[in-house]
């Protein structure tokens, strides 16, 4: 018997190595698998974390913070939301996704937050940056310090955007905490995370954030897209008077993402009555950090591979029981999960479809350029807007040419990095068929073919359309193509059909 004890002692300590050896093998690297956190809101319990607290690029997501210091600044008296900022020559060179505003475009803080959260506007990030805190350095400044200030240990910004950079970090954890001290601190002010759409002139951009009139209850956050982090996002969801905040950081669509999130706030309400039977994981600021580089997702999110450049935007509908490199998505599969629609009442919907359905009809909030209007003096305001993004009427050889050079209001450069196709479309139409209102739901009814004809000019109609943007997407997701310049049309070419 004692012969056989060091035989079968070596034996196990064998099937023990060759057991972790196969363990590392099938286990996804940080950089392949996603990571995702949910919490309770109000108590910042954790219902699930996977892969939490290893650092990530955080993209536009940075614009929760970027929001929180400039509300904070409004609270404290500091500012308010009608002061006037004006658009800098640094602030209107920023990468799109973008308002395109001219240098010396002034608008107030109400509506560049708006337009930041809604439009992921990177030049408006920087607008309220050098309004509130004098500059990028002394705003990103005042954003450490106050991520310091919530516990925010594996977070450190270098601007207020989320545009690429070495040292714009973050982690799941940290944006846990973020969104339950904005939802904590500034209560008053929580309706810049959860608008629907908001309309500049006729241009209509809907929320990026798929969660806002699809999945029943959800309330917030904010999305983001590089292509060294996948598609980010953090959502908020609301009940029975309880309200959850999902993170999902490195999903490989902004469906998948939407998808990912309404799956981890789906199983957490379902947990309601049953989190006995799970072990406790604590609250999001006992998460313990992990000590490591944040992983690169370059390559896989924007490498040759993807059929169209990715981007913020992205409505690529994907296997959702597939994380990035095709394994199984931390979540589940899509079967194992069903949602309700509105009213919580049956018939249940898959994820999928759930995200691919038409969002709740909502009128857009207007935002416009300029002090605070209100009454007569709004309405003027957006038709003001509205006027300056229309096609000039073409009379004559010279004002066909006018009409052809593309203005930087409402040209946006959209496309890239958190870039709104969208946006493209209804820059488009609007131009079109000046005289088209838009319905409840924002859409433009009409058809560009067959758009109306200006009096007394002819061929109008069929010009090349001055707002359409002249450049596609970087493949990158990081840097965007110089847009080329217009060339004048011997002869005039049928207007695009965007419907």
């Amino acid at each position: 018997m004692h012969v056989f004890r060091p035989l079968l002692r070596h034996s196990l300590l064998n099937l023990l190595a060759a057991t972790l050896a196969l363990a590392a093998l099938l286990a996804p690297r940080a950089a392949d698998a996603e990571a995702l956190l949910l919490i309770e809101a109000n108590s910042g319990k954790v219902l699930q974390a996977e892969n939490a607290t290893i650092p990530w690029y955080p993209a536009s997501v940075t614009k929760i913070m970027t929001a929180y210091v400039t509300l904070k600044a409004v609270k404290d008296g500091k500012i308010t939301l009608d002061t006037l900022f004006t658009v800098s020559p640094t602030a209107a060179s920023q990468s799109p996704s973008k308002m395109g505003f001219r240098p010396g475009t002034q608008l107030t803080v109400d509506n560049a937050l708006k337009m930041m959260m809604v439009k992921s506007a990177n030049d408006m990030a920087v607008v309220l940056a050098e309004g509130v805190g004098g500059s990028i350095d002394g705003f990103s400044a005042m954003m450490n310090q106050t991520a310091q200030k919530l516990g925010m240990t594996q977070t450190s910004y270098v601007n207020p955007n989320g545009l690429p950079a070495d040292g714009q970090i973050t982690s799941a954890r940290d944006l846990g905490i973020l969104a339950r001290a904005f939802l904590r601190d500034l209560p008053e002010y929580e309706y810049f995370v959860h608008i629907p759409a908001i309309r500049f002139g006729k241009r209509i951009t809907p929320n990026f954030n798929k969660l806002i009139g699809r999945y029943p209850g959800a309330d917030g956050f904010k999305t983001g897209f590089i292509c060294a982090s996948g598609y980010n996002l953090v959502a908020s969801a609301t009940r029975n008077g309880r309200r959850l905040i999902a993170v999902v950081l490195g999903s490989n669509s902004g469906t998948a993402r939407a998808v990912k999130a309404a799956q981890l706030l789906e199983r957490g309400f379902a947990q309601d009555n049953l989190t006995w039977l799970r072990p406790s994981l604590g609250t999001v600021e006992n998460l313990v950090p992990v000590d490591a580089s944040p992983p690169n997702l370059r390559e896989e999110m924007c490498g040759g591979h993807r059929k169209r450049p990715a981007s913020d935007d992205d409505d690529a509908m994907i296997a959702t029981n597939a994380g990035p490199t095709g394994s199984a998505s931390a979540t589940g599969g899509e079967a194992q999960v069903t949602f309700f629609t509105a009213g919580l009442q049956p018939p249940l919907m898959k994820a999928s479809d759930l995200m691919a359905s038409a969002a709740a009809a909502t009128e857009p909030v207007p935002v416009y350029t300029g002090p605070t209007r209100t009454g007569a003096a709004l309405i003027a305001a957006v038709a003001a807007d509205a006027d300056q993004q229309a096609t000039p009427k073409a009379r004559g050889k010279k004002s066909r040419v006018a009409a052809k050079k593309p203005d930087a209001a409402d040209n946006p450069k959209d496309g890239s990095k958190d870039g709104n196709k969208d946006a493209w479309k209804g820059a488009r139409t609007a131009a079109a068929k000046p005289d088209a209102k838009p319905n409840a739901k924002g859409e433009t009814k009409g058809d560009a073919k067959t758009a109306a004809k200006p009096a007394g000019t002819k061929h109008a109609a069929a010009k090349p359309d001055a707002s359409k943007p002249a450049e596609k997407p970087a493949a990158n997701g990081d840097q965007v193509a110089k847009p080329s310049k217009p060339k004048a049309a011997t002869k005039p070419k049928p207007a695009p059909n965007n419907s």
